[in-house]
């Protein structure tokens, strides 16, 4: 497979009169080939939002090596951006417009057919809400408005961070979908969302980045077997009769809300046997398999550590940095 986003290295730092110097990207680095759907997470402040406006060329960094499509980025990332739709933060519209109207200005900005408006707000689920002006659009409802002006490029490469936000269960579920479909389609997308089991569901492949570092990359379900630790939860008459055998067994078990959580088994089958062998009958003896969550909040460590100062701000920007628009070219 081929690269369609690659990053080695990339490091940026913030300086404030306030805060001083502070490293909000430290040597992170990034690959999406063709065709996934890659997962990207992180804390707030971790460096997400930093990383893909670096990637994107909307802020500078310090050092490190970054490619989009196979163009070196952001020296000539014109070259490709009309291959490439992207969502970075909460965008922004005239509340005046219909959506209709918006999409319509940034098609022909951009130099998309404007019949292409109609084909991504049915994409969206906004088709039958295009007359309506967007300052009555509900959070939801700008987020889906937000997608459907990244996809009127029918971009090969789509970047979304956090599409899910404001939507509600179903609208979440839509977008899941359109996700599946894009890729089925070939489209690869780089998705950054909070909402881990949705990350989950939808992406194969996942990187983790804490504190500015990369934590965790690969397949979903390989990051996810990295952190089994073989556990079971074993239901029985007698949990503490049941923690004295399976200790002698040398396997370890704790009582935990009357039930046993057994770990180190490789052979559930063991844990039936020791305790059969005395009379004790198994009621449940379920697989403790990690989850996305579990693994996240362990790697990054928002769990055991929450007083961690976090990492500089991604939306802020120091006083004249320079911003440039992938459409209207640089800005001072």
């Amino acid at each position: 497979m081929s690269a369609v986003i690659e990053i080695e290295g990339l490091r940026k730092t913030f300086h404030s009169m306030r805060s001083g110097r502070r490293v909000a990207v430290d040597g992170f680095d990034l690959l999406v080939e063709e065709g996934q759907v890659h997962g990207f997470l992180g804390p707030n402040g971790s460096g997400k939002t930093t990383t893909l406006r670096a990637l994107l060329g909307l802020v500078r960094a310090d050092s490190g090596r970054m490619t989009v499509l196979g163009e070196p980025s952001p020296e000539l990332l014109t070259r490709v951006a009309g291959q490439v739709g992207a969502i970075v933060e909460s965008p922004q519209f005239f509340g005046n417009f219909t959506g209709y109207r918006t999409l319509r200005l940034l098609a022909r900005a951009g130099g998309v057919p404007v019949s292409r408006v109609d084909e991504v707000l049915e994409l969206v689920g906004l088709h039958d809400r295009g007359d309506d002006r967007v300052r009555g659009y509900s959070l939801g409802m700008k987020q889906r408005l937000a997608v459907a002006s990244a996809l009127l490029k029918d971009p090969r490469l789509l970047i979304l961070d956090e599409p899910a936000n404001g939507l509600d269960p179903a609208g979440i579920r839509e977008m899941r979908d359109l996700m599946r479909s894009l890729a089925a389609s070939g489209v690869t997308v780089l998705v950054s969302s909070h909402i881990l089991g949705e990350i989950q569901l939808i992406c194969d492949h996942v990187t983790i980045i804490s504190r500015g570092r990369r934590v965790a990359t690969g397949r979903v379900d390989e990051v996810l077997a990295g952190h089994d630790r073989h556990e079971f939860l074993v239901r029985v008459a007698e949990p503490e009769r049941a923690v004295e055998l399976l200790h002698a067994a040398e396997l370890t078990a704790v009582v935990d809300g009357g039930a046993l959580v057994v770990g180190g088994v490789s052979d559930p089958t063991v844990v039936s046997r020791v305790l059969g062998e005395q009379g004790l009958w198994v009621g449940e003896l379920t697989p403790l398999r990690p989850d996305l969550e579990s693994v996240f909040l362990e790697l990054t460590g928002a769990y055991e550590h929450p007083s961690v100062p976090r990492q500089v701000d991604d939306s802020s920007l120091p006083q004249g940095e320079t911003v440039i628009d992938l459409d209207r070219g640089v800005d001072a």
